[in-house]
């Protein structure tokens, strides 16, 4: 096995594959006795992690005992939902004896990563951590993917499952920038009339109204849905009416915080308070500032609230003032035994969630195939991951092959800032470059 090197990592522009997309360069600069794997893929409709890692379990394997050698870690850990025997079954042959396969729950947040480390090793992140606080680092699995192949190539393509209304829902693996009408097309299209397009899932994800949307380095999915269902109407909910109804409606019942998967791990967030931050000035107060922990997983307001009223985004919009304000909490109070007496009963199970979304009408799969799509067009975002956007160190009008730099981050003080270069993902000329993407018309 060719040893991979963080510098390689980091000129292969390797990022996490999902979410924010953090620097995985950084992560893997650090000391940790355990690596974790997220297959998790909690959010309903999802498949992507999985199948990557039925199709490329030795490739994968093989990012996580680079990861592991980087971090010093000890030992390597493959968090992934028990249902899928038949990936378990395929991996644990192929297991050295220092990685482990933890099968977990099949419920949501169960990918959430704070969740995934307790499930995996008891240890409980304190708030405003992250698992290096205890000794683990994170990557899902398209990033160890990507990890294992930092030395043959840069990232230029992406995996993304298509689901929800939409004639075949699949899993592709396509050349980073192109179009989510692409991708939703090579799926059969969508099924209804105005299709409406949830990117990175229907509880995390966002909606997003422009249909020629770039794929990146973070996009997990597409989910279509018609522009009548409950999740489309949620999430066009703005926040006058959210902050009406939550004034008039809210009846502190609790059940946003005793399900809220941050509090059962000992954080100290309780949406059911922040809602009276709708009626009450609680500028200051200690259940205004718990907002600040907020994972933004939307269990309070897709799952446990009774009402339909919307506690997240609550918590939320308190959580972007503080950052604002630049106000945080020292050391806020925290009660990890919290997670040992309640959170293993306090579970959302996805086939209820999946009811309560009225996502069961769906064809839940999403099987890898060999689908290319020919881009005549990309466009690389010149931000793709968490730090600064990266600055073109191509011209209009030069010729390019797939995976040549197009872009690099800037400098601060003489070195490199947070970020990753990014690569062209095609052949083609540079036909335009502006505030967000290096355009490339293939040849």
């Amino acid at each position: 096995m060719t040893q991979i090197t963080v510098e390689q990592v980091r000129e292969a522009g390797v990022v996490g594959a999902g979410g924010a997309g953090f620097p995985t360069y950084v992560k893997l600069s650090a000391k940790a006795d355990t690596v974790l794997i997220n297959a998790a893929e909690c959010e309903p409709l999802l498949h992507k992690d999985k199948e990557v890692l039925r199709d490329y379990a030795d490739t994968v394997l093989e990012g996580l005992a680079q990861a592991m050698r980087l971090v010093g870690a000890s030992r390597g850990i493959i968090g992934i939902k028990g249902k899928y025997h038949d990936v378990i079954d395929l991996l644990r042959p192929r297991l050295p004896q220092e990685v482990e396969i933890v099968p977990l729950p099949d419920a949501y947040p169960s990918g959430d990563e704070f969740i995934l480390v307790y499930e995996a090793t008891g240890r409980v992140i304190p708030p405003g951590g992250i698992p290096l606080h205890v000794g683990a680092v994170v990557i899902n699995v398209e990033t160890a993917k990507n990890v294992a192949e930092a030395a043959a190539h840069p990232v230029t393509e992406k995996y993304l499952t298509i689901a929800g209304a939409v004639a075949e829902p699949v899993t592709l693996r396509v050349p980073i920038g192109v179009t989510l009408e692409d991708c939703v097309a090579v799926a059969g299209g969508a099924t209804v009339p105005n299709p409406q397009y949830l990117v990175g899932g229907v509880m995390m994800g966002y909606l997003e109204d422009n249909h020629h949307a770039l794929v990146d380095k973070t996009t997990g999915g597409v989910i279509v849905l018609p522009e009548d269902h409950v999740v489309v109407r949620r999430r066009r909910q703005v926040w006058s009416q959210i902050a009406r109804i939550g004034r008039s409606a809210c009846d502190q019942c609790s059940y946003c915080t005793e399900l809220c998967p941050r509090w059962l791990l000992g954080h100290p967030i309780e949406p059911h308070r922040a809602m009276r931050s709708l009626g009450f000035n609680l500028v200051g107060e200690a259940n205004f500032i718990g907002t600040t922990f907020c994972c933004e997983c939307n269990l309070c307001s897709l799952y446990s609230c009774p009402e339909d009223l919307d506690p997240k985004n609550v918590c939320t919009q308190n959580k972007r003032r503080l950052a604002a304000e630049k106000r945080r909490w020292e050391n806020p109070p925290f009660v990890p035994e919290r997670a040992e007496r309640h959170l293993k009963n306090r579970r959302a199970p996805t086939a209820r969630l999946m009811r309560k979304l009225g996502l069961t009408v769906f064809n839940n799969k999403g099987p890898l195939v060999d689908r290319p799509i020919v881009a005549s067009r990309v466009g690389i975002k010149l931000k793709q991951h968490v730090g600064a956007p990266c600055q073109p160190v191509v011209r209009v009008g030069d010729v390019v092959r797939r995976g040549q730099v197009l872009a690099v981050p800037p400098e601060v003080n003489g070195k490199p800032a947070l970020g990753v270069p990014i690569h062209a993902s095609i052949d083609g000329r540079v036909t335009a470059i502006d505030e967000t993407a290096v355009w490339i018309a293939g040849e």
